[in-house]
């Protein structure tokens, strides 16, 4: 009775792997519309079932779409699991510069849409983490919180949703830079320059010291590669 079952299962886990080699190798466009479940079993030469349950695994992904009386739709030509994977795995450098990037860009808009409740947060988190001193886990929660709080106060549901999805690998940046003796650590004066710029207003400024906050870890991590 099992070994049914765990064909069934491989011969789905195959047809995931064409339909996702297939996109992208580019045979079908974000957009296009796959081949109906009859034509892709001829194609890969199994049952339509099969298909069905292939697909259904894909659009739960976001990579495939199913729309009702039009068929299935190419959402993205990666699962978003797959690229978060991706991320975790590349360089610790590639890493950070998608963090800068990221913090860059929030610290502006902050500066320029903080509220009230916004400065108040980043204050509080801010002055937590130097209340932490020496205790290195209490500063890297509270060194999230107070960047979570920046990207927050830009007010942009998306960047922040975006933010949130790499939230792991940022974590994983602000750990090795604190933990790491070869990587320079920003400081807490470097934390409250770009709190003050975003206090004061000043997009510019708190977009170039959020920049800047991690270009000693860039630069040391080039020089080592």
């Amino acid at each position: 009775m099992t070994h049914p079952r765990r064909h069934r299962s491989s011969r789905v886990d195959e047809v995931i792997e064409h339909l996702q080699a297939a996109l992208e190798q580019g045979r079908w466009a974000v957009g296009e519309r796959l081949p109906v479940e009859a034509e892709l079993a001829a194609t890969f030469d199994v049952s339509r079932n099969t298909v069905r349950e292939a697909v259904r695994v894909l659009c739960h992904t976001g990579v495939l779409e199913t729309r009702q009386g039009a068929g299935t739709f190419v959402r993205a030509l990666r699962g978003a699991g797959d690229t978060l994977r991706a991320v975790e795995r590349a360089r610790l450098r590639d890493q950070l510069e998608v963090r800068q990037t990221l913090e860059a860009d929030a610290a502006r808009l902050a500066a320029m849409r903080r509220s009230d409740d916004d400065l108040r947060t980043m204050h509080e988190a801010l002055q937590a983490r130097e209340d932490a001193g020496d205790d290195v886990a209490a500063r890297i929660r509270h060194d999230e919180r107070f960047h979570l709080a920046v990207v927050d106060a830009a007010h942009n549901p998306a960047l922040t949703t975006l933010y949130l999805y790499f939230a792991h690998s940022v974590i994983d940046t602000i750990e090795q830079t604190e933990r790491s003796r070869h990587l320079p650590e920003p400081s807490h004066a470097e934390h409250a320059a770009l709190l003050d710029a975003v206090d004061r207003g000043d997009a510019d400024a708190a977009e170039r010291t959020a920049r800047a906050m991690l270009a000693p870890s860039l630069e040391a991590l080039n020089t080592t590669a």
